[in-house]
């Protein structure tokens, strides 16, 4: 069974406070002690904080038509999964090490990583390894509008900051060279729900298989989820890219699962 614990931590309060005061239509009618119960969890397996995101509209405009989206509450990582948690895992599962070349020059070298990247996000990880890694810890991938919800918080924002690209408010190639950055480090653009790094750092795998034409069918009002592909979604941009396009909340990337 998975088991998470509830921070009761003196933000919690003002976290949610500063939430409803931004909404200005929140739900449980600003009851802070009720908000902020499930402000913030901990996953104590795995030691992933998790912040809730509620059941309120968000304005998307991917796909190019704008149009309302309304999804059932969920919690959400405040960050990528980092290589001391991913280190977990594979000691515990004899999971293979994130040490192959493809999709970036590997950082885990003879089974381990350098000390100092211990709270950077894992890369090289595939589909199936993300997925593997949720099945341990009792969590799941986001779905890909569920991503999105909390890059764009209610007023659909592209990034977690506001309008414009700023390339000083994420981890890209343009402030950290070719480097991943700690996953606690760019707090002042974090997303207006609390999750750190959504559009930077390192590329996300959603649940969902890649299709076309998905945003074309939720605009019309039907959030069947995609057909199986050769492809599931990735989205945000990383560490090794610059374009600012590529860091929207309405940009979608995709790759094979394994």
């Amino acid at each position: 069974m998975t088991k998470f614990t509830q921070l009761t931590m003196p933000l919690d309060r003002a976290y949610f406070k500063n939430l409803f005061e931004h909404s200005r239509s929140w739900p449980m009618d600003g009851d802070w002690d009720a908000l902020a119960a499930r402000a913030l969890i901990e996953h104590e397996k795995s030691g992933q904080l998790m912040v809730w995101v509620p059941s309120v509209p968000f304005t998307t405009d991917t796909g190019g038509s704008a149009f309302e989206v309304n999804l059932r509450g969920y919690h959400i990582g405040v960050h990528p999964v980092t290589n001391r948690q991913y280190a977990q895992f594979v000691e515990e599962t004899g999971h293979s090490k994130p040490e192959k070349e493809g999709y970036c020059k590997p950082v885990w070298v003879n089974g381990t990583y350098p000390p100092d990247v211990a709270d950077h996000p894992v890369v090289g990880v595939s589909w199936k390894d993300a997925m593997a890694y949720c099945h341990w810890a009792g969590l799941r991938l986001p779905s890909e509008l569920e991503w999105e919800k909390a890059v764009r918080w209610r007023d659909g924002r592209p990034y977690p900051w506001g309008l414009q690209w700023d390339a000083g408010r994420c981890p890209n190639n343009r402030q950290n060279g070719a480097a991943t950055a700690n996953v606690w480090e760019y707090e002042s653009a974090s997303a207006c729900y609390g999750a750190y790094q959504l559009n930077g750092n390192v590329e996300e795998w959603c649940a969902d298989w890649y299709d076309a034409d998905a945003f074309t069918r939720y605009c019309q009002g039907n959030f069947t989820a995609p057909p199986k592909s050769q492809h599931h979604v990735v989205r945000s941009g990383s560490w090794q890219g610059g374009n600012p396009g590529a860091f929207s909340a309405s940009c979608r990337h995709y790759s094979r699962p394994s």
